[in-house]
């Protein structure tokens, strides 16, 4: 029974251990995602944290259902509840920190792409050296933005997978805590909300792309004839 009482203990010490690690690594999100790539390596790490956490929560409910006393296994089955609704909220919490982060780097990339765009209509000159290196950057700026949305398209792939990944996790909790079925339909909605707004980003891009190419063009054809 000693035993058993060490391995319950031990047990919920790295539950409450992985929790902390996981909300602290929600605040990096916050706080230090300020690319596509390290977001990305911040939901990695949280994606590892949440599949022990998960495991150490099923030893604990395995541990509950073998103990003596009624009484004992109550109360542990209580906290197992417990520590499933706290699973429940961190995921949630990580979905929306996430999609503050995509929608915050989806702006700073927007913001550099136009910035680039106005440097270059500046430093055109009036020689055809100038139009030259404006001809030349135009090109490499084309480069650099295929470059960029193919990155957006694959980063914006990974991201999506994990908040569908996580949708799964509180679909398979909702099937254990009933009382979550409202909070998981306006996570669905958060998420086709999010990727309707993806597709509009990529498309004012791309409508930007076209206009600034053109009114390079047209500018060159001028000073030209």
């Amino acid at each position: 029974m000693a035993a058993e009482d060490i391995q319950v203990r031990i047990c919920l010490q790295e539950i409450v251990k992985l929790d902390l690690e996981i909300k602290a690594c929600i605040q990096d999100i916050r706080t230090q995602a300020d690319s596509r790539e390290a977001l990305e390596e911040i939901n990695t790490e949280i994606r590892g944290k949440l599949r022990k956490l998960r495991k150490k929560i099923e030893d604990l409910e395995r541990l509950a259902n073998e103990q003596d006393r009624e009484e004992d296994r109550i109360t542990l089955l209580h906290d197992v509840g417990n520590h499933k609704q706290q699973l429940t909220n961190t995921v949630s919490t990580l979905r929306q920190s996430n999609l503050s982060a995509q929608l915050a780097i989806d702006r700073s990339e927007k913001d550099q792409l136009l910035n680039g765009g106005t440097g270059l209509r500046k430093r055109g000159g009036n020689s055809k050296e100038g139009l030259a290196k404006v001809a030349s950057d135009i090109t490499e700026n084309l480069m650099t933005l295929n470059r960029k949305i193919a990155d957006q398209v694959k980063q914006s792939e990974s991201t999506k997978s994990t908040l569908l990944k996580s949708s799964t996790t509180i679909t398979s909790t909702q099937e254990e805590m009933k009382s979550m079925g409202g909070h998981i339909k306006n996570s669905q909605r958060l998420i086709t909300k999010y990727s309707r707004r993806q597709f509009t980003d990529k498309l004012l891009i791309f409508l930007a792309l076209v206009f600034f190419f053109v009114t390079v063009l047209y500018i060159m054809k001028k000073r030209i004839w």
